[in-house]
């Protein structure tokens, strides 16, 4: 469970306890309980999520009701929702086909959940020691608990350094830039094309494309091809860059 998800336990049973709170702190008389909640109930509340209006049922309120009223001790911790005993697990799933999920991501990292599923779905019917195979959600969210995402990135050649550089990949971070804020840091290159082309001396060159991006936004800053690759190059370029930003 995240943060946001223990967040949002606590805002709910704020909320229910702020709900029938005043029927704790000040009793209806006897006869009285059942006036007093379908008054909560004809109420327009806050969502203590969404922060819309919204309105509750005269069940809702008295269950809720009777639960804070049980736990004087500690009502609020009460009315939190409850966590199901299997959260976390996957009853639905067999051993051998959790199995089969780890060897088919691992033969086929690019395939969407979509495809895998309907890939179990082929080895089910061929193979029923695999058992029933749940819904499409279940085992999506089976794989995104165990980490078994879509590999990012080009496709990687079937060798020993493509296999090196996948894993690479998938188990560390890769930030599309570094810097906080636009204009904090610039990245400049030269790229040489990759046809000749005859240069004013007559004679057949490649060109080279200078380029510099602002590292944040990913803007080019200024492109321009040269002849060649020099010191005196760069720093037109550079200058043209920061000039224009």
């Amino acid at each position: 469970m995240n943060q946001d998800d223990t967040n949002n336990h606590a805002r709910w049973a704020r909320f229910r306890f702020s709900v029938v709170g005043s029927l704790l702190a000040s009793p209806p008389p006897p006869g009285a309980l059942r006036a007093a909640l379908m008054a909560l109930a004809s109420k327009t509340w806050t969502h203590p999520i969404t922060a819309t209006p919204t309105q509750l049922g005269f069940s809702t309120i008295e269950r809720w009701y009777y639960v804070a009223k049980k736990a004087a001790a500690d009502p609020v911790r009460a009315l939190r929702r409850k966590i199901r005993r299997d959260a976390g697990s996957h009853p639905s799933l067999c051993e051998a086909l959790e199995e089969a999920i780890h060897v088919q991501h691992k033969a086929h990292r690019r395939w969407t959940y979509k495809l895998h599923y309907d890939n179990l779905g082929a080895q089910g019917r061929a193979k029923p020691n695999l058992g029933t195979l749940p819904s499409y959600s279940s085992i999506r969210r089976y794989m995104c608990a165990k980490g078994l995402r879509r590999a990012k990135g080009r496709r990687t050649p079937t060798t020993a350094g493509g296999e090196a550089a996948a894993v690479r990949f998938e188990t560390r971070e890769v930030r599309s830039y570094e810097a906080t804020h636009i204009g904090a840091l610039f990245h400049s290159d030269f790229h040489e094309c990759s046809r000749a082309l005859p240069a004013p001396d007559g004679e057949l060159r490649k060109p080279h494309l200078y380029g510099c991006l602002d590292d944040r936004s990913r803007v080019a800053c200024h492109l321009q091809w040269y002849w060649s690759e020099t010191t005196r190059t760069h720093v037109h370029g550079t200058s043209q860059a920061f000039l224009k930003r």
